[in-house]
């Protein structure tokens, strides 16, 4: 492809997104650290992040950011929530007119509540914005095991254009046109998957997994569905897969700071320890405000706020849950 792609953020699941554009199309993958750009060009790894998996061989790094996206034709935001908005307004003179822009980003901006699309609407405006979501952990996706994602933008004819920039052999991109539904899927289940990663830390079983889980998803369709988005798009890739690879991977952030709470550890201890950012941790509070807003009933959400918030014990936590009154499983229409 002609398409040059630039990728903003070196973390693990930019740089492997950046890795399968490289199959399809030119991509240059920014970084602020001198380490990793080396690295990625002399080694074509990411030994931060990345120790031990391979990246493609076309892909480059550079931590010139104008360089890097003054050449886009498309701009993939690896960013995580806590700096994305100060990051688009780095970009902003840099990008030319209506260049799309993609978010990775699964979390809200803390202050205003509002998804990552909404910050690049925003931002910068007369740019069409999506995102690429879904059941996709990075480790596994360069050890070269199969994937599936969905790409959305509210324009059908940009996401089927874009679908086959990121689309491999084994990483099958989804195009979808539920950028809110899409979005809301990705940020929601990060809370959720504290409370399984705590289930595990208690030492429950399976059964209780399951439950958190099934119950779980009945959360984040209820909120998605009231802020706009479509009941089928939380049934697929970027519902239930991204919830349940979230909540059951040993890869996954937000289960191990769960799993970390349930062994008694407190959230301050164990953020010090990780060099990544685990969006559920911020995502609670403001998960729960929306949903008071918007009267949805949210358990399970509320009480991993009290436990990253409060300082709730893991297995008060579960006592809280257990005693909420029985209701119907299946809400009547």
């Amino acid at each position: 492809m002609d398409m040059r792609v630039a990728v903003v953020g070196g973390g693990s699941w930019g740089t492997t997104v950046a890795h399968l554009t490289a199959h399809n199309a030119p991509t240059v993958l920014y970084t602020r650290r001198e380490d990793v750009a080396a690295a990625v060009n002399e080694q074509h790894m990411n030994p931060r992040y990345l120790a031990g998996y391979a990246l493609h061989n076309d892909l480059r790094a550079s931590t010139d950011l104008v360089a890097v996206v003054s050449k886009a034709d498309v701009l993939v935001m690896g960013v995580p929530s806590s700096g994305f908005r100060q990051t688009l307004v780095d970009v902003r003179p840099h990008l030319r007119p209506r260049v799309p822009v993609v978010s990775l980003a699964k979390g809200f901006e803390v202050g205003s509540r509002k998804r990552m699309t909404q910050l690049v609407a925003e931002e910068m405006p007369g740019h069409p914005v999506g995102v690429l979501t879904g059941p996709n952990l990075a480790k596994e996706i360069l050890g070269g095991n199969a994937a599936a994602a969905v790409l959305a933008f509210t324009d059908l004819v940009i996401a089927e254009r874009l679908q086959h920039v990121f689309s491999s052999q084994l990483f099958r991109v989804y195009s979808s046109t539920d950028v809110v539904g899409c979005e809301l899927g990705g940020a929601l289940k990060n809370v959720i998957a504290l409370a399984a990663g705590m289930a595990d830390g208690l030492g429950t079983g399976d059964n209780t997994r399951a439950a958190v889980m099934t119950r779980g998803l009945a959360e984040v369709t209820r909120l998605g569905v009231a802020l706009g988005g479509d009941p089928a798009t939380f049934a697929g890739l970027a519902g239930m897969g991204d919830l349940l690879a979230t909540c059951m991977s040993p890869q996954s952030r937000n289960r191990y700071v769960g799993e970390q709470l349930g062994q008694g550890r407190t959230i301050a201890e164990i953020v010090a320890d990780m060099n990544q950012v685990a969006e559920g941790v911020k995502s609670a509070s403001i998960v729960c405000e929306i949903a008071d807003e918007y009267g949805v009933y949210m358990p399970i959400a509320e009480q991993m706020r009290a436990c990253v918030q409060q300082g709730r014990s893991a297995s008060d936590a579960y006592a809280g849950l257990v005693k909420n009154p029985a209701a119907r499983e299946i809400d009547p229409d």
